[in-house]
């Protein structure tokens, strides 16, 4: 099902998207959600966002592309706002390792944000898949992007944060995933940041801490066979 918008997208709803939807699912899921490249990368395998801060450290970065590489390589859909820092770096990092990646956008389609990173939303429409619940012509304003971690969320099976401050739009995300009861995992090394008070609000709440990949991948739908993970996050 879906049909074409005048601009060329392919318009869907939710469902036609992600199949059936329970009632805590279906009330906050988006009307219809326009996509741009291969529909049936959804279905490929359990789908894991990795999120986190824009202005991500360096140490950021590398734990965010070793954890898409670890993802990637046992079957898993990385999944992703397209933002810059952690969002780029997860993106980029499936694509290196030959894994599929899914990236959800704060904007419409016809435009990139941040605009750096126009050559790799075109990339991912190209061989993957690029979602936004935003039609073309909706002005691109600040309040898009805690919706479009919403709807992040709800498309994927589990989340990640990997780096995030107080402010960070990524606890967004958090708190939706486990509004919906997906698991919400947090990398141990955000627990050694003491002036952060959203960790352990989030642990109280039902998130759990990754200390190695084997803990998510016990708690998604079946991927590829899991790899012996030599280190510790």
């Amino acid at each position: 099902m879906g049909e074409a918008s005048k601009e060329g997208f392919l318009a869907l709803t939710p469902e036609d998207l992600l199949g059936p939807l329970n009632e805590v699912e279906a009330r906050n899921a988006p009307k219809i959600l326009f996509i741009e490249g291969h529909r049936e990368v959804i279905s490929a395998g359990p789908r894991v966002a990795v999120i986190g801060a824009r202005k991500a450290t360096d140490e950021g970065i590398r734990r965010t592309k070793r954890l898409a590489r670890e993802l990637s390589a046992n079957g898993v859909t990385i999944v992703s706002g397209l933002a810059e820092g952690v969002d780029t770096a997860a993106h980029q990092a499936a694509l290196e390792t030959g894994g599929r990646t899914i990236a959800v956008i704060g904007t419409s389609l016809d435009k990139a944000y941040p605009s750096g990173n126009r050559e790799l939303q075109d990339l991912l429409a190209e061989k993957y898949l690029v979602i936004s619940q935003f039609a073309v012509g909706t002005p691109t304003q600040p309040r898009n992007f805690p919706l479009r971690n919403r709807t992040m969320a709800l498309i994927s099976h589990a989340s990640v944060i990997v780096e995030a401050g107080e402010s960070s739009g990524s606890l967004s995300q958090g708190w939706e995933a486990l509004r919906l009861g997906r698991p919400l995992f947090l990398l141990r090394s955000i627990l050694e940041s003491t002036d952060l008070k959203w960790p352990a609000q989030m642990l109280d709440y039902g998130a759990s801490v990754l200390t190695e990949v084997e803990d998510l991948l016990d708690v998604i739908p079946c991927g590829a066979p899991v790899e012996p993970c030599d280190a510790a996050f």
